[in-house]
């Protein structure tokens, strides 16, 4: 998309703010680079046909751009785009839609896009913090062996509790817990940034034992320095974190939980809101969650619906 080089700066602005609006609501890496792709493809015709606003969009030139689409050769293979390819900007239109939506913007395309549902974020899959509770007791049973309980405790201190990326999780070694400091070293966070993520003594506790006894229960653990080893003594990757997750939460045999369809990002999603609605400053949850600007993390505010909950701050 370098050939496409936006100029206008309200464009350039709106960009960068929906990147960070779809990495809050968990989108894979891949759709994170794909949708804003297609949203500057979007912006680029918008200028090269003198439309300087948002507000000259109207349903004549959005058909307009699809009927460009539809004829435009695919500069990698040859021939037309594909019927997925196609749909792939209609789904960056679309969100991009429920974006200026979320964000009260006094701006209408003109258009209804066929198939437009509920605004995504109205039924977030947030857990309540009674549930996260739930989920941290479900690994007294959670699996047969103590050393995979222990290590499913782990991971929901990791994901929750310190509001890890699926990523930064995976990326965890050993002598990234810092135990002195009460700190979290995570060298591997979004766009290779660095950052000390502080952790209580509670969370701490659970991270010891599944360190000191129960990681030493996994196979040729002495080979890797990976905090989380998989059964055949490897990092974990996501695909076992995720299948993890979902053995805890089957464990619960709470169905409230299990409808809510639940994967690892949710875990971040819901401390960042708890942190907020027990009126964490928005400066601090944003340097605990490692986003590069306010405007990320503020997009979790809507989220946090303080006072309607008289649920009692807890310490996960």
């Amino acid at each position: 998309m370098k050939r496409l080089r936006l100029r206008n700066e309200t464009f350039i602005a709106l960009l960068e703010s929906y990147k960070g609006w779809l990495d809050v609501l968990g989108y894979a890496e891949s759709t994170l680079i794909s949708l804003p792709n297609h949203l500057q493809e979007f912006f680029y015709f918008l200028e090269g046909n003198g439309h300087k606003h948002l507000g000259h969009v109207t349903t004549k030139l959005v058909q307009e751009y699809y009927g460009q689409l539809s004829v435009r050769e695919n500069e990698r293979f040859g021939g037309g785009l594909s019927k997925a390819y196609l749909n792939k900007h209609q789904q960056a239109l679309k969100l991009f839609l429920k974006y200026l939506k979320e964000h009260k913007a006094n701006v209408k395309f003109g258009i209804h896009l066929k198939g437009e549902k509920t605004d995504y974020t109205e039924n977030k899959r947030i857990l309540t913090q009674s549930e996260i509770k739930e989920l941290f007791e479900a690994c007294d049973w959670s699996h047969m062996g103590e050393h995979f309980r222990m290590r499913d405790r782990a991971i929901l201190v990791v994901l929750y509790s310190l509001g890890l990326r699926r990523s930064e999780a995976v990326g965890l070694n050993c002598d990234d817990i810092l135990f002195e400091k009460g700190r979290v070293h995570v060298r591997k966070g979004k766009n290779y940034k660095e950052r000390l993520v502080p952790i209580n003594s509670h969370n701490l506790s659970m991270l010891e034992e599944y360190l000191y006894e129960g990681r030493l229960e996994f196979i040729k653990n002495y080979q890797t320095d990976a905090l989380f080893l998989s059964h055949w003594g490897r990092r974990m990757g996501e695909l076992t974190f995720a299948n993890r997750l979902n053995a805890i939460i089957d464990a619960t045999e709470n169905e409230t939980i299990i409808e809510k369809g639940i994967t690892l990002h949710t875990l971040r999603h819901s401390i960042a809101t708890h942190l907020l609605e027990n009126n964490v400053p928005l400066k601090s949850t944003s340097q605990f969650l490692g986003h590069s600007s306010l405007e990320s993390t503020q997009l979790y505010t809507h989220l946090a619906v303080r006072g309607d909950r008289k649920e009692k701050p807890i310490r996960l």
